[in-house]
């Protein structure tokens, strides 16, 4: 795993440069990648320490200036995916006290704390889309509140956290499959929500992918005493279980988790490196137990292996590829997206793009941290 992530780092360092970067959830990703790769500094890949953590301040850098501005950000569009990159800029305020990245980390803590709200109290996705959570919302605020509940000794951003979490497990799941569905309308108005429960058509493997890591990340800033504590401990293995049994026999999950068998589906990268994280990282921490059933941990190794032999290709330079992705997929907008299967399973597939080498990278870092060399 070691030198397969070394030449992951080197190449998401190339592309995602100081003078490339941008102020979106897919380069928060990426850098909160990078970072976690950083601190782990027994994983011994090069660059490795304090030189890595060095270059995701140099790209941050690059966004905030003196006095906390963030270039391409604004809090007007009440837009939940900006606040992703928050984590990182948390980060580099913790570990170097400059009062330029509490000030912007406070800006989106400003943001969150007037962010519109369905009427059972769920963020909306984005102010172009009312009434709508999306999975995807919920790892790009949900971590990032848990930690500034801690760093500003404001507990109630946990509970709100946890508050949000739980409401996607009674509103979204699936009971049949313990999945759960990509986007829900709370006003049942949009064409593709369910009239009787809002509720999108299909299950997204990446939004699933999204809910997995949004759990891994929240549940170690879960004090033993929080009265929620113990729902969303047993929520992160039921999802977990629900995913390990829709694995393919390749290793690989599907596009569309609730067809796998139908025509033109097709095995994604981006959601199986997060479940690939998600299984190893709750491993680790003792959130998930390797029984059998359901075989955690073969279901973790079964994504690795077939994720370096399948998705991971070097090219005549010897630089790290990863193909298979899903570019994007959403619901609703302009040109309007049903959430049809076609929809999903039509939707540009690409290389290296952020949303699933972000993934794939911290998959190793955990894979280095459980010890696989």
């Amino acid at each position: 795993r070691r030198p397969l992530l070394e030449r992951a780092v080197a190449a998401a360092l190339e592309d995602c440069s100081p003078s490339s970067v941008r102020w979106n959830y897919e380069n928060g990703l990426i850098l909160s990648a990078l970072w976690a790769c950083g601190e782990n500094e027994g994983s011994g890949i090069k660059p490795g320490g304090e030189e890595l953590l060095s270059a995701v301040k140099q790209r941050i850098d690059a966004l905030i200036d003196s006095g906390g501005s963030i270039s391409g950000y604004r809090k007007d569009e009440f837009n939940i995916d900006q606040v992703n990159a928050g984590k990182v800029v948390l980060s580099l305020w913790k570990r170097y006290g400059e009062e330029r990245y509490r000030k912007a980390v406070l800006a989106l803590l400003s943001q969150m704390a007037e962010h519109p709200r369905t009427a059972s109290g769920s963020f909306w996705h984005k102010k172009i889309y009312p009434h709508q959570v999306w999975l995807d919302g919920l790892y790009m605020a949900g971590p990032f509140l848990a930690r500034c509940a801690r760093e500003f000794a404001n507990p109630a951003l946990l509970d709100d956290v946890c508050a949000q979490l739980l409401k996607a497990r009674d509103t979204m799941r699936d009971p049949g499959t313990g999945l759960y569905f990509h986007a829900r309308d709370e006003s049942k108005a949009m064409p593709w929500s369910n009239p009787t429960t809002g509720l999108s058509p299909h299950v997204w493997g990446r939004a699933v992918g999204w809910l997995a890591m949004a759990l891994a990340d929240t549940l170690p800033l879960l004090h033993s005493s929080h009265p929620q504590r113990g729902e969303i401990l047993a929520m992160f293995p039921s999802l977990m279980a629900a995913v390990a049994r829709a694995q393919d026999d390749s290793g690989l999950w599907h596009q569309v988790l609730d067809q796998p068998g139908r025509e033109g589906n097709y095995l994604e990268t981006s959601a199986s490196a997060m479940f690939a994280y998600a299984l190893l990282k709750g491993l680790r921490l003792g959130y998930l137990v390797d029984s059998d059933p359901p075989g955690l941990g073969r279901a973790a190794a079964a994504a690795m292996e077939a994720l370096a032999s399948q998705r991971v290709r070097l090219d005549g330079a010897g630089r790290f590829h990863l193909s298979g992705i899903c570019k994007v997929a959403g619901l609703g907008g302009s040109p309007y997206r049903d959430g049809s299967f076609a929809y999903y399973v039509n939707e540009p597939v690409v290389a290296d793009d952020y949303k699933g080498t972000g993934p794939y990278i911290l998959a190793l870092n955990e894979s280095l941290a459980l010890g696989d060399p």
